[in-house]
């Protein structure tokens, strides 16, 4: 039963924050990274920021220095705290499960929360 399990996501006005949460669940133990990823209409869906179980972490360009992603490897339990946040940020985001391969390389295996909806207006 592997599930992962997105919340925190909503209506916000440009500037403000909001935090999302993942809870996962049955995840192989192998499988210790951890992913947000969002997609908006029209356009590929992006790796937003990742973080292994040891720390090490990835950011997208455009949310470095505003977003931040943690964890808490006991709760089994992933975040992303989003600041300052933009219209551009409006999109679905996704809880991900997959691998560094590296220092700084995410691979997402193929397990995804159901997403939660951002909208971020101006």
């Amino acid at each position: 039963q592997v599930q992962l399990v997105e919340s925190g996501g909503g209506l916000v006005q440009a500037g403000e924050s909001l935090r999302l949460s993942c809870a996962a669940s049955g995840i192989p133990f192998r499988i210790g990274g951890r992913g947000w990823y969002r997609q908006a209409p029209g356009k590929q869906r992006e790796l937003v920021a990742a973080m292994g179980r040891d720390g090490r972490t990835k950011y997208a360009d455009s949310v470095r220095g505003r977003f931040t992603i943690s964890r808490d490897n006991a709760k089994n339990t992933v975040s992303l705290q989003m600041n300052s946040l933009k219209s551009e940020d409006t999109a679905v985001y996704y809880c991900n499960a997959g691998r560094f391969l590296g220092s700084d390389s995410y691979y997402p295996e193929d397990y995804w929360g159901q997403g939660t909806q951002v909208t971020v207006s101006s």
